[in-house]
């Protein structure tokens, strides 16, 4: 049996950020013999996150092949065996959530860190060059008695997807995109509410009418969008967003409704956020559209082409709802500057976060469908930038 494994682990960025891979080999401390070697190619990242990423693949695979070995990892980034080690604090956010990953990945299991001269980790450098130069990664397993006619070597190989390629999980992905970004990435994942009876008759919801609870199907849409979001920083599409730290919701019920239900699921308290209710439609409340153009014709008309007109009854027009939930928006970005945040809010509100997010005028707000219990996914940088990842994502329901 193996008793003590050596990690020689290293990671690259061709553009830092830029296409990163990492690369990790896997040695029988005791014979020298080659038991395990992964190239793995991450898409668009720093060196620190490939360095890190290579520990963590590594990790992983022993787990798999030598679950009972102690570990050396040996590799060239002062940072990572500094930071491993507890010698140094670690700042980042990126690195902290990996660093939490890497944590749960080692267990109870005994492991040491330890750095090595660039020119000691070539094998490690040459296999996280491979995965760049792919585009690919790769995992060998070397099975059977080293030295003998009965070793096999079993290969995994995976291409990444689209998505991969172009993701920076620190900056914002475009090249034209501001670089020098002082504010830490802000992941907010924006889930508009369940369906209620007015949603599902057509009729105007806002802020200060009926405020009504969600329907049947309106909780069946949150339980759904719950179970897509506990993939988030695990699987599939989501894989790459770091887990959610908290949930804010607007103050009405079928927000904080749909918020509970999310919550319950993913183990987080619900906070609320007076600033993101939707807008308020003063009289037009419970009305259908159509009812509305027909008792306030002229009215309707001008409120439909200005939005510096509110509707009658304490209603609010387009600017004063835009000024009140950009300071919400504001609001939040601040408080879980660094984190990822489940935001729960309405048509409008999340319209107000696209519009921000992509630097648009007015047309933001009517040229985009949000579904009742859709996923929006966006990224800020504080107001210095911002990137859409994702609009009105429904494959769950």
């Amino acid at each position: 049996m193996t008793e003590r494994v050596i990690i020689e682990a290293d990671g690259g960025s061709r553009g830092n950020p830029g296409p990163a891979g990492s690369g990790a080999v896997l040695i029988d401390q005791a014979t020298g013999s080659i038991l395990a070697e992964v190239a793995l190619f991450i898409g668009v990242a720093t060196n620190n996150v490939a360095e890190y990423r290579a520990v963590l693949a590594a990790v992983e695979l022993a787990n798999e092949i030598v679950p009972e070995a102690e570990l050396l990892v040996r590799m060239d980034s002062k940072l990572v065996v500094e930071q491993m080690s507890g010698r140094w604090k670690i700042k980042n956010e990126g690195m902290q959530d990996l660093s939490t990953q890497m944590a749960s990945a080692i267990g109870a299991r005994k492991i040491t860190f330890e750095w090595i001269p660039r020119e000691q980790n070539t094998k490690a450098d040459a296999l996280a060059n491979e995965a760049m130069d792919a585009e690919a990664s790769v995992t060998r397993k070397y099975i059977g008695e080293p030295g003998t006619a009965t070793i096999n070597i079993i290969t995994q190989a995976t291409k990444p997807t689209a998505a991969d390629l172009e993701y920076n999980p620190e900056l914002p992905s475009s090249v034209r995109a501001p670089r020098d970004v002082t504010k830490k990435l802000t992941t907010v994942i924006l889930v508009r509410h369940g369906r209620t009876l007015l949603t599902e008759t057509h009729k105007i919801s806002g802020r200060g009418g009926e405020d009504p609870q969600l329907s049947a199907l309106g909780r069946e849409d949150a339980t759904l969008v719950a179970g897509e979001l506990v993939k988030v920083s695990q699987t599939g599409i989501f894989s790459k967003i770091l887990k959610p730290t908290a949930i804010v919701s607007s103050p009405l019920a079928r927000t904080r409704e749909t918020a509970q239900i999310i919550g319950d699921r993913l183990g987080l308290k619900v906070s609320n956020n007076d600033d993101i209710a939707e807008i308020s439609f003063g009289d037009w409340d419970g009305h259908t559209n159509q009812e509305v153009a027909a008792n306030w014709p002229e009215l309707y008309n001008q409120w439909r082409g200005d939005v510096l007109i509110a509707p009658p009854g304490g209603g609010e027009s387009l600017e004063q709802f835009d000024e009140r939930v950009q300071r919400g928006r504001r609001a939040i970005i601040d408080q879980f500057e660094g984190q990822t945040v489940v935001v729960v809010g309405h048509v409008m509100s999340i319209r107000g976060f696209i519009k921000a997010a992509i630097d648009a005028n007015w047309p933001a707000y009517w040229r985009t469908s949000i579904a009742p219990c859709s996923i929006t996914i966006l990224r800020f940088w504080g107001d210095e930038a911002a990137e859409v990842s994702m609009i009105n994502h429904t494959s769950h329901l």
